[in-house]
């Protein structure tokens, strides 16, 4: 009976999480800012509260607005050995058949990867530059003139320069499934779009997680991939739901869960608040950089904690 009773309670509070969160700050829409925000306002309005918004005008005099045609990329980049993400259907960092399975990291001539993405040469896999190690510093340092090497209004905010500024370009069949970064996250993009489905923090108890076997895609000799398991992994706790297309009959709590959906064009900045779910598509040879801060592990990181706790005691029960 008391086990019965602490069950009911733990229930009660996780449907009021949500709820209580989406009455304090629920908006219906991602909301613009027609300018970038002063330091202060920024951690006051967006940061602190934990809220996303689309930021225009913070990017307009960046030469790479301009500059950044594939032609351009060729002729910078060149034939430089770049890490490109290849799998068979455009998921890497995705469940399948019951893993959690990374792409094959393939080591190619930039631009080979270009030729792909033009179309001048057919392939039937998916190819996405993607490596998310500040590759933008790292791997393609003769772009970073056109950019910046932070957001300063953003690192006056937080009192810290990026972790990571990241760059990102690839077919229209790659996506990026559902997850979560411990970042707070700009993200720029340059020619193109990106299509995101959102979720706040809030929204983790209708959110399954679940643990599996880290595995890679590997090409065989005759050209098709398959799955080798990373036998000394540990298991990887990652979101098999597809939020574009959910399994309610498997899933139902999450038809509980409230989604914003936004489409992030050339020439703007999406403010994506650290712990928010986040799953993107992309038009094709979308050109996108990012930069990554460190996020603050605060009453907000706790809060998430002791969420992501209940959901999982609850499950157990």
């Amino acid at each position: 009976m008391a086990e019965g009773a602490a069950l009911r309670a733990v229930r009660s509070c996780l449907a009021a999480f949500p709820r209580e969160a989406r009455e304090l700050g629920w908006m219906e829409s991602v909301p613009y800012l027609d300018r970038p925000p002063s330091p202060l306002e920024f951690y006051r309005e967006w940061v602190s509260p934990n809220k996303p918004c689309i930021i225009q005008n913070a990017i307009g005099h960046w030469p790479a607005l301009h500059k950044w045609t594939l032609a351009y990329l060729r002729e910078v980049v060149g034939r430089k050995v770049v890490s490109v993400a290849v799998t068979p259907n455009g998921y890497a960092d995705a469940v399948f058949h019951n893993r959690f399975v990374m792409p094959e990291e393939r080591q190619m001539p930039f631009m080979d990867f270009l030729d792909i993405v033009e179309k001048k040469v057919t392939s039937p896999n998916v190819f996405y530059v993607q490596k998310q190690c500040s590759n933008l510093t790292e791997e393609f340092p003769e772009l970073i003139c056109d950019v910046q090497p932070d957001i300063p209004w953003m690192s006056e905010a937080l009192g810290k320069k990026p972790d990571a500024v990241n760059f990102w370009l690839g077919e229209s069949a790659a996506v990026t499934s559902l997850h979560k970064d411990h970042y707070e996250n700009l993200y720029c993009v340059i020619s193109g779009e990106k299509r995101f489905l959102l979720h706040p923090p809030s929204d983790r108890p209708f959110i399954p997680y679940e643990l599996y076997q880290a595995a890679t895609y590997k090409v065989s000799e005759d050209g098709s991939f398959e799955i080798v398991d990373e036998k000394t992994a540990d298991k990887v706790p990652w979101i098999p739901l597809d939020p574009l297309n959910p399994n309610l009959e498997q899933y139902p709590e999450y038809a509980q869960a409230k989604p914003l959906q936004c489409t992030v064009k050339a020439g703007e900045m999406l403010y994506l608040p650290s712990l928010w779910f986040h799953h993107v598509q992309q038009s094709h040879g979308c050109i996108a950089v990012n930069y990554w801060y460190d996020m603050e592990y605060d009453l907000k990181y706790s809060y998430y904690q002791l969420l992501d706790c209940l959901t999982k005691a609850v499950k157990v029960l």
